[in-house]
């Protein structure tokens, strides 16, 4: 009993003039990458070119991610009644899979580099790397307000970051090649670029995963959702639970509340009560909330535990 329905209108919250901020962004790093590939060929740097492989890397990420905002922002219909909120979630994976992957590739290929090290010309990397810094920088300007508010945007603000850091690696290359004629350095940069993609993918790999599979967020307590729950008057007990996460910035909970027979006509205010320290203690904003007067395990109510829920 107690389940009342509502039609709720979830509010998009992406920041104002993100797009063209990711536009703007696109732009600037295919003329890097072109940039790069030139630079690489002429230069037969194989860091070089893997810094153009990471910038093409780059550019596409930028893509999904304003595809996936762009498509985020779209409104719940009745297929999708959640909205496409997780559409920037799903962005934010294919941009770190495929990140992964290049890493991995980048890794190949500068061992074989280091086995059988080439000639590199020092001048043509350092000119050509010392533009694509700048350019990296510039890129990482414009995302960095949008990527505290996105994992999409964060995953491909990641990709710019990453870039930065192998572009300096790579000027410094350039210097060493230039004074030195130190060619093991090229490869040897290329795989410390490699790692340095693998460190950072892995963590946000690991939060964008746990919202596809609907995990509860990071820092949330449920012993203590639970603990304040049931402190407040009427309330008997709270199983069920079950929170999850629309994106990273939304979570939502669904459970059953036992109240006594003679709180029903209190049930609508116990409900808000419940609702409101969701949303001020907990930043929960979406709950769904079952009333019951049975304690769960007791005929005729359900165990209080399940063993597989589907929504």
């Amino acid at each position: 009993m107690g389940h009342t329905h509502h039609h709720h209108h979830h509010v998009h919250d992406t920041p104002p003039g993100g797009g063209q901020r990711l536009g703007w962004s696109i732009a600037l790093n295919l003329l890097i990458t072109v940039a790069e590939v030139i630079g690489g060929i002429v230069s037969g740097s194989l860091a070089l070119l893997s810094d153009a492989l990471h910038n093409f890397s780059d550019t596409a990420s930028l893509g999904v991610a304003y595809g996936a905002r762009r498509l985020s922002g779209r409104a719940a219909n009745q297929r999708k009644t959640f909205g496409y909120r997780r559409a920037e979630i799903l962005g934010a994976f294919v941009n770190l899979i495929t990140l992964v992957l290049i890493a991995l590739f980048l890794i190949q290929e500068a061992v074989r580099r280091m086995l059988d090290p080439q000639p590199v010309d020092g001048p043509v990397m350092l000119a050509v790397a010392v533009i694509g810094l700048g350019a990296n920088v510039a890129t990482a300007l414009l995302l960095h307000r949008d990527a505290r508010h996105s994992l999409n945007v964060k995953s491909a603000y990641l990709h710019i970051l990453t870039d930065a850091v192998s572009s300096v690696g790579v000027v410094l290359g350039g210097v060493l090649i230039l004074w030195l004629d130190v060619y093991l350095v090229d490869p040897i940069l290329t795989l410390l670029i490699s790692v340095y993609i693998l460190y950072h993918s892995y963590h946000l790999l690991r939060r964008t995963t746990d919202i596809l599979m609907e995990g509860a967020p990071p820092r949330l307590d449920l012993d203590e959702v639970i603990r304040a729950v049931q402190a407040i008057d009427g309330v008997l007990d709270m199983h069920h639970l079950h929170v999850w996460q629309l994106d990273e910035n939304h979570p939502a909970l669904e459970a059953h509340i036992v109240i006594e027979k003679e709180d029903l006509a209190r049930m609508e205010t116990i409900k808000q009560r419940i609702k409101d320290l969701l949303q001020e203690r907990f930043g929960i904003g979406h709950s769904t909330l079952e009333f019951e007067f049975v304690p769960c395990g007791q005929d005729p109510a359900p165990p209080c535990f399940e063993k597989a829920t589907a929504r």
